[in-house]
């Protein structure tokens, strides 16, 4: 398995492109379907690392899955009482929002579990569902906050529960959990947060009523079949969205983009910042918005990030900093803290990196500045094992004098196979090397 990329400048990208399916739907998609009553038809699936895993574990806990291709598949639903103890741990690989999600559903259930994953999921903090789970009354253990998590089956009770921090995760684990509740659940979140549960669990025909940012969701006696079509992850669009405005010469159209408000906190803070983005062909897909983005290269100013915004985003700040060395001027992020916890401590990791391609950071404890526009060189740089990392090294190489290698960039495929395909198509000068 090749490992490395290549990267080397080059002229303007031009073209149009759909990146891979949205991770999070993908998921829920999964997980949803084999909890409802008959079949759920899934056109543009993620065939990625994450999604694979929870696929996996859908299967082991006794759910038939019919793949008709790669991207195209069916779940042949149990029903809410129909999942099966299965024989292993279940192996959420690399899949944090993968193991968050089963963890709610699995507290429901009348029999024991494992959850587990990678040395890398391991590392993630579990607490903040774990606890509030046990506060339903699930019988569930962490290992010293991470996971392993050790399930036994138990019987869950509806609550109110006030969410430290904003989490669509955290949230969605909730929202499931409370489907096999005895009495309705109600999560107030300070902020806005993902609402891709909220918005499926509607669609399959439960009672979730949303006032503001407090989500009660009624247990149901059972769950309709979806028919759904995903459309591309915005997460994985928004490296091509930093580079389209900041390569010169450049026109690109990302297709079929899912535009959820709660996942848009990139293209408001880059029009912010002055970028040429514009939305065309809006429309509807499964109760989730849609569109095709246009993205020319244009001049950045720099930005203040902060406040509801950066939950919006939490995902893209990797991009987001290499944007920043780009823009004239003073870029601060503040209140970020939790890109500390994802799959590296992504603050410390890519001032690390940019580092290396000779750019300045300011690593703060909640966030960085930076200062641009700044030179910058190739360099061989680490992906860490950290999909959003590496894919944002490639960006940065691309907008760097000279050649950049990025090492251990295999991780992309976690989220965005073809990554380094879908970069050849549009005209850039990259490579998958031994």
């Amino acid at each position: 398995m090749k490992t490395r990329i290549r990267v080397r400048p080059g002229k303007g990208l031009q073209g149009n492109v759909r990146v891979p399916s949205d991770k999070s739907l993908s998921h829920r998609a999964l997980i949803l379907g084999a909890l409802a009553t008959g079949d759920t038809h899934v056109r543009g699936f993620l065939p990625a690392g994450d999604t694979l895993a929870t696929l996996g574990c859908m299967e082991a806990l006794g759910v038939r899955i019919t793949r008709h291709t790669e991207t195209t598949l069916t779940v042949h639903g149990v029903g809410l009482g129909g999942l099966e103890q299965a024989d292993t741990p279940l192996d959420c690989v690399n899949a944090g929002t993968g193991i968050r999600l089963l963890a709610g559903v699995m507290s429901g259930q009348q029999f024991p579990s494992v959850l587990d994953g990678s040395d890398q999921l391991r590392r993630r903090p579990m607490r903040r569902i774990t606890e509030p789970l046990r506060i339903m009354g699930a019988d569930i253990e962490d290992t010293e906050g991470c996971a392993p998590l050790y399930i036994n089956g138990s019987f869950l009770n509806g609550i109110t529960y006030r969410m430290p921090i904003a989490s669509g995760q955290v949230k969605g684990c909730l929202l499931l959990a409370g489907m096999f509740a005895d009495s309705p659940t109600t999560v107030i979140e300070p902020g806005p947060s993902r609402d891709h549960t909220e918005r499926m669990l509607t669609a399959m025909g439960v009672d979730v009523h949303v006032d503001g940012y407090n989500i009660t969701i009624s247990p149901p006696a059972s769950l309709k079949p979806l028919d759904l079509t995903i459309a591309s992850d915005i997460s994985s669009a928004a490296f091509l969205i930093v580079l389209g405005a900041l390569n010169a010469n450049t026109s690109i159209c990302l297709e079929d983009v899912g535009i959820n408000p709660t996942r848009t906190g990139l293209l408001d803070v880059l029009a912010a910042m002055g970028a040429a983005i514009r939305q065309t062909n809006p429309r509807d897909e499964g109760g989730e918005p849609v569109a095709d983005l246009v993205i020319e290269q244009r001049p950045l100013t720099a930005t203040a990030v902060n406040g509801e915004v950066v939950v919006r985003m939490i995902d893209e700040f990797p991009i987001l900093m290499v944007a920043a060395t780009q823009a004239r001027g003073k870029t601060t992020v503040t209140e970020a803290e939790e890109l500390r916890y994802k799959e590296t401590d992504r603050i410390a990791v890519m001032a690390t990196e940019l580092r290396k391609l000779g750019a300045t950071v300011q690593e703060n404890k909640d966030g960085f500045v930076i200062s641009g526009p700044q030179y910058l060189r190739g360099a061989v740089v680490d992906g860490h094992n950290d999909h959003r990392v590496a894919m944002s090294m490639v960006v940065a190489g691309l907008l760097a004098m000279g050649e950049t290698i990025v090492e251990d960039a295999h991780c992309i495929n976690d989220s965005f196979p073809g990554f380094v395909e879908v970069l050849q198509q549009l005209g850039a000068d990259v490579e998958w090397v031994d």
